[in-house]
């Protein structure tokens, strides 16, 4: 299976490495919102329960991952129902939605990574995600963002590491 890969790999104005996401949604803005800042919505495809005090500075509380302990964030900035961001596992990740008209948005999520060679992994990993939100939005079932071992999570890591994207960090889970 070749994966389509929707995610870019970039350098920010800052210098940060990143890797960002981007999706039309069939849905308003404030639905769209939800999605991103409702634990109950987040649990059905963020890989962590993540329960948000939607205000800069407030803590965010991640729980459930397999493969990360349980523990907090910090919101950075909100701007609602335009933009999220905050703190995750030493990444920042960053939720920009824009109404496109009464009923489409544009969702684009960008992580913005501690480290340059965590993209190829935080980027299959998110193509898996946001295969789980896609899913939801469309009001279908999906296995979630820890499908296990069917997930084609490694044909995406392969198909990124081809690209150029950088590699190398551990995986948890399978290092």
């Amino acid at each position: 299976m070749n994966a389509d890969l929707t995610g870019i790999y970039l350098t920010l104005e800052d210098g940060r490495p990143a890797v960002r996401f981007s999706r039309v949604y069939d849905h308003p803005i404030d639905r769209v919102w939800r999605f991103v800042t409702d634990a109950d919505e987040l649990a059905a495809w963020f890989p962590s329960r993540a329960e948000i005090e939607l205000r800069p500075g407030g803590t965010v509380r991640f729980s459930g991952d397999p493969h990360m302990a349980d523990s907090t964030g910090r919101v950075v900035a909100v701007d609602e129902p335009r933009h999220l961001s905050f703190e995750w596992g030493g990444d920042e990740l960053c939720f920009d939605l824009e109404r496109l008209d009464d009923n489409r948005t544009r969702f684009t999520l960008t992580n913005v990574l501690s480290a340059e060679d965590t993209a190829a992994r935080n980027g299959a990993g998110w193509e898996v995600c946001l295969a789980a939100l896609d899913a939801e939005a469309r009001g279908e079932s999906f296995a979630g963002p820890h499908a296990g071992a069917q997930a084609p999570w490694k044909e995406f890591y392969e198909g990124y590491v081809k690209a150029g994207v950088p590699s190398g960090a551990p995986v948890p889970g399978l290092d």
